[in-house]
Formats: structure tokens, C-alpha cells, sequence
């Protein structure tokens, strides 16, 4: 990999049912993903996202908020689950029987 004496474009997204906010956004070589999140204003727009709890991922794997981006990282700011995924299951194949 080169290192990159410029800027890097990264983008930061978050979803919602029904809404996604995406906002790229040109940051310093170094920036960290918790810089990223901080800088994009997202915090702001949606007040619900808790910044002390919140998990990251980098392209849907988990990712530390300490983690360096890369120039085309897309951070991931995810929500607490309504349903465990496997009760879900459970209750739609009930459903069907």
C-alpha cells in the first residue's frame, strides 16, 4: 500500500428503518474512525446514536473507533437490534408450519 500524502475520501453511514444518512467527506491522512464520525456532523443529525456505546464496522466488519482509514473506508455506525435475529427465525418458520 502507498501512503498518501494528501487527503483521503472516506464516507460515514448510518441507518435507520425506512432512512440511511451517508456523508463523505475528505479527511487527513491518520484520521481514526472516531475522528471521522466526529468530523462528518452525523452525531448531530441524529441524536439517538449513543457516542459512548456505539459499534463501528469498516465495510461490515467490526472495527475499534481507534482504527487509522484508509483512503475509500466506509465507517458503519451501528444500532442496537429490536429482535435477536434467532428468535426471528424461530417465529417465522413457526409461521409457516
Amino acid at each position: 500500500m502507498v501512503a498518501r500524502d494528501g487527503p483521503i475520501a472516506v464516507e460515514v453511514v448510518y441507518a435507520l428503518p425506512g432512512t440511511q444518512s451517508l456523508i463523505a467527506l475528505t479527511v487527513a491522512p491518520g484520521t481514526t474512525a472516531r475522528q471521522a464520525i466526529e468530523q462528518s456532523g452525523i452525531l448531530q443529525r441524529n441524536p439517538q446514536i449513543d457516542p459512548v456505546c456505539r459499534k463501528i464496522g469498516i465495510f461490515g466488519k467490526a472495527a475499534r473507533l481507534d482504527v487509522v482509514l484508509r483512503d475509500g473506508d466506509r465507517v458503519e455506525i451501528y444500532r442496537s437490534l429490536i429482535a435477536d435475529p434467532k428468535d426471528a427465525r424461530r417465529q417465522r418458520a413457526r409461521r409457516k408450519i
